[in-house]
């Protein structure tokens, strides 16, 4: 089984995710990740599924989805150079008498951002990849994180250099 990141090009209309997700559904995936937005041209929108299967399962759904109605391109990016990116938010416990000088050390270790200080918490975002938002939530757990809320993945492809 590998996880396979699915870069799928869309119309931007009404029902086409709950197409492509239901796609998903009835063949029995589970959908690891799943971001959706507007892309480069207008009326479009790009959707990033990533789901783990086997070589052949997965490149059938790819077909099947291709033939969905809305649907402009489906690529499969697995074992392709690219670039992968995650966005999360992390609210930790950081009120009186709280180590906000060791959680403010894990931000600036994982470059998050403090886009958020209240009176018994602190509001970070991390942007990278899987594994990095993974540990930066790992280390925060032990100050009490009271909230986590993550994208998904999003990925694109890695120019080809000139030689």
């Amino acid at each position: 089984m590998t996880l396979h990141t699915l870069s799928i090009l869309v119309e931007d209309h009404p029902g086409a995710l709950s197409r492509i997700s239901g796609l998903f559904s009835r063949r029995g995936y589970n959908i690891g990740s799943l971001a959706v937005g507007p892309c480069e041209s207008a009326g479009l929108s790009r959707i990033t599924i990533t789901v783990t299967g086997d070589d052949a399962q997965v490149e059938q759904v790819r077909k099947q989805a291709s033939k969905l109605i809305d649907v402009i391109r489906v690529s499969d990016m697995t074992g392709t150079p690219r670039v992968e990116r995650e966005l999360a938010l992390i609210r930790v416990t950081a009120g009186p008498g709280a180590p906000q000088a060791e959680i403010m050390q894990i931000a600036q270790t994982f470059q998050a951002a403090v886009v958020d200080i209240g009176s018994a918490s602190v509001l970070l975002e991390v942007t990278g990849d899987t594994g990095k938002i993974d540990a930066t939530e790992r280390l925060l757990r032990r100050y009490g994180v009271r909230e986590c809320t993550r994208t998904g993945k999003i990925a694109a492809r890695r120019e080809e250099k000139d030689t």
